[in-house]
């Protein structure tokens, strides 16, 4: 006999229609372990809830996540509110979550929201509130248990950056009954011994184990503390009221002793290097000093009356070897033209022409006669030669043709 076969899709389509019709499953809440957790660009959230034998595929769409008021990751223990509904195309089911809250710690995150809203409300987490953290210290209150390894950190980190900064230690219980109080009478004890500074914290931990943090007399008690103080509660990720009250946030206690303790090495290296800075400054200022000092003594001794007197004394000497050399020049220049004229004058001279063998003729009234044409026979004439003057009669004249 010939059995009946069914397509893929019609079996799945019948499968997903038999979950459709069990109500339990459109609203369901399951709990286990978060794996698998992958945050899609569009928004979507995939991920896998499991326990210790085994697991199931989830998905929360965009839409809804508003029913996550944490960043989910791998490890979280969660209680998933959704519906279980097949895939038909891949003939596979998964959990399509509407709401996700932490195992154990719905209420108590339900809890915290409110407390945060109203002391925000109140103004206690208001920034103008909020005191500096003096940058060198010289005690530090640490409020937290004596054993463990928040307070050995803060040892370790406040030792290794600056050995001269006295710790105080209150040791506070920092989790379970009675641990709020403990730690407002740690602040309370170390705000009235005057400590420079105070941490306050502990190591990590789940909710529960960190709730003390998030009490409200703790974080009135911050608020009210007059001395700087720094919440250094659980791991980077942790958040709790402390660290919205403190007037600063360390996301671990040993980021809160960096904080609070200064690396006195470094300072001692900055001091070395102001202290060359300065002997440098002050070596080039003495020097620059010394240089202008000499500057302005040379300038002074220029000034003096006696200097000045000296500088005229020798402008005036100078003046006297230039004007008696320009007066010698002048002497020798006249000497040279003189010698040049009385050349001039020699070469005409009537004696030098005498001596030559010339004569100068007159007639009697001592006029000059120079042509045959100024006398007549029996005219007196007087001839005057080198030696003395002959007087003569004309006889005759001949005239050159």
């Amino acid at each position: 006999m010939r059995r009946t076969a069914y397509s893929v899709s019609q079996v799945n389509a019948y499968i997903k229609n038999m979950f459709a019709q069990d109500f339990m499953l459109h609203s369901i809440c399951i709990k286990g372990e978060v794996s698998n957790c992958k945050y899609h660009s569009s928004g979507h959230i995939y991920f896998t809830i499991k326990d210790e034998k085994a697991a199931i595929a989830a998905v929360m769409f965009a839409g809804s996540r508003r029913g996550l008021s944490f960043h989910m990751q791998a490890g979280d223990k969660v209680i998933v509110t959704g519906s279980i509904e097949v895939y038909e195309r891949d003939g596979r089911y998964q959990l399509y979550a509407k709401e996700i809250q932490k195992d154990g710690e719905g209420s108590l995150y339900l809890q915290f929201e409110a407390l945060k809203q109203t002391l925000l409300e109140m103004g206690m987490f208001a920034e103008e509130y909020k005191k500096p953290i003096p940058k060198y210290i010289k005690t530090l209150g640490i409020v937290t248990a004596p054993t463990g390894a928040a307070v050995q950190d803060i040892r370790n980190i406040a030792g290794r950056r600056n050995p001269y900064v006295q710790l105080i230690l209150y040791p506070a219980r920092v989790q379970g009954e009675g641990a709020a109080e403990s730690i407002v009478n740690g602040i309370r004890a170390l705000d009235q011994m005057g400590v420079d500074t105070i941490i306050v914290g502990r190591g990590g931990g789940s909710i529960e184990d960190l709730w003390a943090f998030n009490e409200e007399i703790v974080a009135r008690a911050i608020f009210d503390c007059q001395t700087p103080l720094i919440s250094a509660v659980g791991h980077e990720t942790d958040t709790t009221i402390a660290d919205f009250a403190a007037d600063l946030r360390a996301p671990t206690p040993s980021a809160g002793a960096e904080l609070a303790v200064y690396d006195i090495f470094e300072l001692f290296d900055e001091l070395d290097s102001l202290h060359y800075r300065l002997r440098h400054e002050m070596e080039w200022k003495a020097e620059s000093a010394r240089n202008r000092y000499q500057r302005l003594s040379q300038s002074l001794a220029m000034k003096s009356p006696k200097n000045q007197l000296n500088d005229r004394k020798q402008r005036a000497m100078n003046l006297e070897e230039k004007l008696e050399q320009k007066m010698l020049d002048q002497i020798r220049e006249m000497r040279y033209r003189l010698g040049v004229l009385a050349e001039r004058i020699d070469g005409i001279s009537p004696a030098k022409k005498l001596s030559q063998g010339l004569a100068f003729v007159t007639d009697q009234k001592g006029k000059r006669i120079s042509q045959v044409s100024h006398v007549r026979p029996g005219d007196e004439i007087q001839i005057r030669l080198q030696d003395g003057t002959i007087i003569a009669d004309v006889r005759e004249r001949r005239e050159t043709i």
